[in-house]
């Protein structure tokens, strides 16, 4: 582009995406100038309809990632700016992270490995992880992925969604149902209002003394308070957590716990994805700059 249009990357953006993005555009990084036509961050970033305000000339917000809860998806539709995801390309890599950290949890990997580092041997017996009832929360596409992952071993698969799906698992209208129901929960449901906290201390009642909690969605969804009082209690036995309510901060108590298994946000962390993503992003952007339609458009 000999006009290179007013881009503001929301914070740094990753190695695959800072040099084209400095190729195309006019790169802000945080804020810019009223002219600036294109938004880009993670799916994490917050942009209220006062950000959009301050700049008129807004045409489109790229996420770099699947969630959008921090994004005023009303304000952007009202103002005729459009907003894409990656969706699609982070499912395979969520869903294996989602099966990894339950199977960390339930055959004490993460402890074993620093207790076969320190010499040690003698380590208590871990769950047997084959003939579990494992319960998503929600049925979407990376819940359908991490279903088929679980299939092979699992003793039921459990979901919930907004309606039953023509999938052939056992559905159940809500998540204190599926959560009674079940003995590992998968959280893998959108942000925002309707689903904060929507893992609270009823729930993880539920989910019983024997259950653990998976989540790889977002940290809003859980009452981290309650959680950490419900594993101290032996309420649950464990959980595998990849976010958390306050990231990057991850309360102590967690961080002490044998029973649980700590990622920092790696859902999508592969070399492979990170590229997609990518490599998404600019295609919507480059699509909308050139007068075609966008790939994964949103509004």
């Amino acid at each position: 582009m000999t006009d290179r249009p007013d881009l503001i990357s929301i914070s740094s953006p990753p190695e695959q995406l800072a040099a084209p993005l400095a190729e195309r555009f006019t790169v802000h990084v945080d804020s810019g100038p009223r002219t600036t036509r294109a938004i880009v961050g993670a799916g994490t970033m917050r942009l209220s309809a006062q950000d959009m305000e301050r700049y008129p000339a807004l045409e489109i917000v790229a996420i770099n990632g699947v969630g959008y809860d921090g994004v005023d998806i009303a304000a952007a539709e009202a103002r005729g700016i459009r907003v894409t995801t990656t969706t699609g390309v982070l499912t395979d890599d969520v869903a294996d992270l989602a099966i990894g950290l339950m199977l960390a949890v339930e055959r004490r990997i993460a402890v074993n490995d620093r207790a076969a580092r320190a010499g040690t041997w003698q380590v208590p017996l871990s769950t047997r992880a084959t003939g579990r009832r494992v319960g998503i929360f929600v049925m979407g596409q990376i819940g359908l992925a991490i279903a088929r992952r679980a299939e092979p071993f699992a003793g039921e698969i459990l979901y919930s969604a907004r309606s039953q799906k023509a999938v052939p698992w056992t559905f159940k209208a809500d998540i204190e149902s599926l959560a009674e129901a079940s003995d590992v929960l998968i959280i893998i449901a959108p942000g925002g209002p309707e689903t904060r906290a929507i893992v609270n201390a009823r729930v993880l009642e539920k989910l019983g003394k024997d259950g653990v909690l998976v989540n790889v969605a977002r940290g809003s969804l859980v009452d981290e308070a309650a959680l950490v009082r419900a594993l101290e209690a032996g309420t649950i036995a464990g959980a595998g957590l990849d976010v958390f309510e306050d990231e990057p901060n991850i309360p102590d108590a967690l961080k002490t716990m044998d029973q649980v298994v700590l990622s920092p946000h790696q859902g999508s962390a592969t070399v492979a994805c990170r590229q997609q993503m990518a490599d998404l992003v600019l295609a919507n952007l480059d699509a909308h700059f050139a007068g075609k339609p966008l790939l994964t458009p949103l509004v």
